[in-house]
Order: structure tokens, then sequence, then C-alpha cells
């Protein structure tokens, strides 16, 4: 199941250092070499992260996100929207 994960900032949680971000990427590499992350992007307006991730489900998705350091240590959460595929096309090849 394709799942999207947008960052959302938690309020007066702080600023990460710079190793907690180093080991936020290196753990994003890891999820991405485990086929967890598809793509990783940041908004350009408010640099929050959307992530396109393959799971089974949004619980899994949740727990995978858990593994981020900055999640773990409440300076970021993420919102989860599931996706389906789109069957809007259908209506073109049906009377």
């Amino acid at each position: 199941m394709k799942i999207i994960a947008i960052s959302r900032d938690i309020p007066d949680a702080g600023e990460p250092s710079p190793a907690l971000l180093r080991e936020e990427a290196a753990t994003a590499w890891r999820l991405h070499m485990r086929g967890v992350i598809r793509e990783a992007w940041f908004t350009t307006d408010t640099h929050d992260a959307v992530l396109e991730l393959e799971c089974a489900d949004v619980e899994e998705a949740a727990r995978a996100l858990a593994e981020l350091p900055l999640v773990a240590a409440r300076i970021i959460r993420f919102d989860l929207l599931p996706l389906r595929p789109y069957d809007g096309f259908a209506r073109l090849f049906t009377s």
C-alpha cells in the first residue's frame, strides 16, 4: 500500500542538533534501503518532509516512522495518508 507521510513540527520541541539530523538521515536511508521509503521530498514553503512509503498498512508505516530519531525525540510527527489507485480513467472506456 502506498502511503504519503507529511512531517509536522511539534510546537516548542526545540531545534535538533546536527548529530541528531545526521542520525535522522542515516535512519531514513536504512528505511529507503528496506523499501519502506520510496521517495523523499521537502515542501518549498515550510520545509516539511513528504515521504512516499510502501507498507502493508498505516500501522506498519507508523511503526517504521517511529524509528526516525526526530520522531523518537518528539521533535516531529507525521500525518499519514493511505492512497488507492485512481480509477477515474475507467470512465473513458465504459458506456
